[in-house]
This record gives structure tokens, sequence and C-alpha cells, in this order.
């Protein structure tokens, strides 16, 4: 299990040494070297990055928090952890504490309180500030939660028994069909990335068209597209964010929001999948001058990172197919990908409101105790560190203070009440089954089943 956790991490302050499948053209250290020489690369690194770099002093740490909670924090004296990219973390930003003690928050943090009043899910949310005192410096690791795949399939392995046996060949048959209805496209992946070449505006077109049938290719896209626009952007704004040692977020937000009708109600990025004239619309709106490099970018990088991903540390990417498969092979040569998709089908059956808890309470324990045993109390989004960072809720060395805060007209945030309050080790409840579209589920639901 520790093992598991542990390739789901990216240490930034070491050298990269995780192990990719055979095939492939590129290694991780490939990959760090390459996106260190991007304009941005530097703030890759823990001496740049002021997040990291608060990580590494040991020192107090202040985090951002939007609840729309606060008479249950009130009341409960708790805060409670929340799935998503940081499994099972109370989910912030960085805040900077100021001499007179107002805090300036990160430039993610002023983007979800410049948008709090115009975003559903964020509407009539309250800022807090947490401060978070550490025993020690911490490590620069943070989760990808885009290499969760194995471990969301041992969790359907141990509790899929949660499942009637209906809905379990529900999810089954569905996840097969959809790698059959995509395997033209997760062949391409793989060819890419083990040293073919495709045209790009075809590519990002079949990519497009796929990521309906296969959610989680629209994850590994919008990430893509992000890590591209913070590393590459030369606009005054990231300048400046770069000079606080900080990437811009405003730019990946941008893009979600402009790319995907609703995402304020609900931050879905398996829905995320411009085709190729609309991307280079859209990055073209966002900062002129930075499509010329895109496709050929999200081509080779997002091909290698979905073979990375996705397929067994044993397996050849140059000589897999998934033409034909079925499950069993999928669970020996791509077990990362088929747990992502299973992870995501069972998220459509019907009961899952009433489930939710036994597929991830469990996952979000097993992130604890690995966070405690390798003292991380905040842990970070590592796929990037972009600024999204949380509390471990279960770490038992660090003492904690919270405050209502509220900000002010330079931007800063000014604390105004003390809450009794502290995290605890526990989910909130599944709050997202009244916010989904079903569209897609439905349209699929009533698909043509595909052929054998």
């Amino acid at each position: 299990m520790h093992n598991e956790w542990d390739l789901a991490h990216t240490d930034y302050s070491a050298p990269p040494d995780r192990p990719v499948p055979a095939g492939l053209t590129d290694t991780e250290a490939d990959w760090r070297q390459r996106l260190a020489q991007t304009p941005n690369g530097h703030l890759l690194h823990e001496g740049a990055n002021a997040m990291l770099g608060s990580l590494a002093a040991g020192g107090p740490v202040y985090l951002l928090h939007l609840t729309r909670s606060l008479d249950s924090i009130r009341s409960s004296g708790q805060l409670l952890g929340s799935t998503g990219c940081l499994v099972g973390a109370i989910y912030g930003s960085p805040l900077t504490l100021l001499p007179g003690g107002a805090l300036r928050p990160h430039n993610l943090g002023s983007y979800l309180l410049d948008a709090r009043h115009a975003l559903g899910s964020r509407h009539d949310s309250t800022p807090l500030v947490i401060q978070v005192t550490l025993d020690r410096p911490a490590p620069a690791k943070g989760l990808d939660y885009l290499r969760l795949g194995g471990i969301h399939l041992r969790a359907y392995y141990t509790y899929r028994h949660f499942l009637t046996p209906a809905e379990d060949d529900q999810v089954l048959r569905s996840v097969l069909d959809r790698v059959r209805v995509a395997a033209p496209l997760l062949n391409t992946l793989l060819h890419n990335a083990s040293g073919g070449t495709t045209s790009e505006e075809s590519f990002i077109d079949a990519l497009a068209a796929t990521v309906p049938i296969c959610p989680y290719l629209g994850y590994l896209y919008f990430e893509t597209v992000a890590e591209y626009l913070m590393l590459h952007s030369n606009s005054r704004a990231t300048r400046e964010c770069a000079h606080r040692g900080e990437m811009n977020n405003r730019l990946y937000k941008e893009l979600a929001f402009s790319a995907v009708r609703g995402m304020g109600t609900l931050f879905d990025l398996g829905r995320f999948a411009p085709g190729h004239r609309r991307l280079l619309e859209l990055v073209e709106c966002i900062e002129a001058g930075l499509t010329a490099s895109l496709p050929g970018y999200v081509r080779r990088r997002l091909s290698h990172l979905f073979a990375a991903t996705a397929l067994a540390q044993g397996q050849d990417a140059s000589t897999f197919t998934f033409h034909g498969t079925d499950l069993d092979t999928l669970a020996d040569s791509v077990p990362h990908l088929l747990g992502q998709l299973l992870f995501r089908e069972i998220r459509t059956v019907d009961r899952y409101p009433q489930l939710y808890h036994c597929f991830e309470q469990a996952k979000a324990l097993e992130a604890w105790s690995y966070w405690n045993s390798e003292r991380i109390a905040t842990p970070f989004n590592g796929t990037c560190p972009k600024g999204e960072i949380g509390i471990n809720p279960a770490y038992p060395d660090a003492a904690f203070a919270v405050w209502t805060a509220e900000p002010c007209d330079q931007g800063l945030l000014h604390p105004v009440e003390q809450v009794a309050a502290v995290p605890a080790p526990r989910l909130v409840p599944w709050l997202v089954a009244p916010l989904r579209d079903r569209t897609e589920e439905e349209r699929w639901i009533k698909r043509r089943l595909a052929p054998a």
C-alpha cells in the first residue's frame, strides 16, 4: 500500500526516479528537464516556488479555505476533508503573513475570493484563515491524482460487493465498452508515447471526440494544457506572479470556464474536450502568441502522461493494443487506466450518493496514514505545484488555529473572529449529486453497443 501511494506523489526537492513503463521515448527525468527549460520552469523547484519554500522552511503555514458550512463548523468544532485532487484533505490555497497581521493571498486564493459570488459552487462562502504550526519542515511531495488508478482499482476490488450484482455487471460492461469504442485513440496515444508521430490537428480532434467516451482523458487533456499555459505564459500578470514565486492560476481557470459550460456549478474536467480549432481559439483569447507550439506539446506530453499513468510498470507501450481486450487483460496490462475508469463509472450508479463513503473513506484513511508516515501535514496537488494545497486532517503533530476573515480593498485578508474548530479525519457528505449534468451519462446509457 505504501509503495502505491509513494508512486502517486511527486517529490519536487529530489531528482525524478519514478519508473515508467517499457517502450516509452521519454523518461520522467527527460520531461522534468524539458519543463524546467520553459520560461516559468524555475517555479517547479523548491528554491523558487513560494509554496514549496514555505513547506521546507518549517514555520507556521497559513491557508485560505472557503466554506459554505460555517454554522456546522462552529457547532461541531470540526473541519472535514473532501475528495477531489487532494483525496481527503481540507482544500485551500497559501497565504503570506505580512507585518501587522494581514495576510496576502496566493493568486489562486485571490481568484477564488474574486469569483466566489459568481460561481455556484462558491456562492455565499465565508473565507477562513487556518494557521498550521508544524513540528518540523515538510517534504515537497505533492499528490498527483492522475496516478491514483491502481489505488482506485484496489478500492473497487475490495468494496465491489457494496454494489448489487446488476450494478456491478453494469459498471464492468460499461467500462469494457468504453475501452472498445475508445481503442483507436488509446492506441494512438501509446504509438505517440513510444516514438510514433501523428497529425497534430487530427490527433486533438480525435482526442476531443473520445473524451465523452473516456472522461479520464478530459482530466489528462486539461492538466496538459494548464501546465503548458502556466509554464509558457509571458504576460505581465504571469511575470508578477513568478516574481512572488507563484504560478499564474488564472490562466487555467479562464481556460476551464471558457471551454466547459456550467463549470462554475460543478468543476468537472471529464467534460473538457475542445477540438483543435476551438483549443487554439481559447488559448489565443487567454494570451496571444501561445498557440504556435501548443498542438505539438499536447500531442507529445499528453501521450506520455497517458502511457505513464495507465500502463503496468512491466508493460511495453510499443507492443500493447487496446483492440480486442477483455477485463482480465486490462487488469494485468493497464490496471491504472482500469482503476480510473471504474472510479468514474461507479459514480454514475444511481445509488452512489449512498455508497460514496464505502468507496472513498477507505482511500482517505490510506492517504492520511501515508501522509502521517511521511510527515506531510499540508499535502498539495502535485500534478503541478500551482498553489492547490490542503490540510491532512489526521496529522497528529501540528497545532491549528482558525479565524473567519474579510478581504480589504488592497486584496489582503484580515482575521476577524477566531473559530473553535480543528481538522477531523472524516469526509464531508457527498454533495455533487444534485449538481450533476447527466446528459452525457444518459447518451452513453442509450448507446448502440460496440461489437465484442
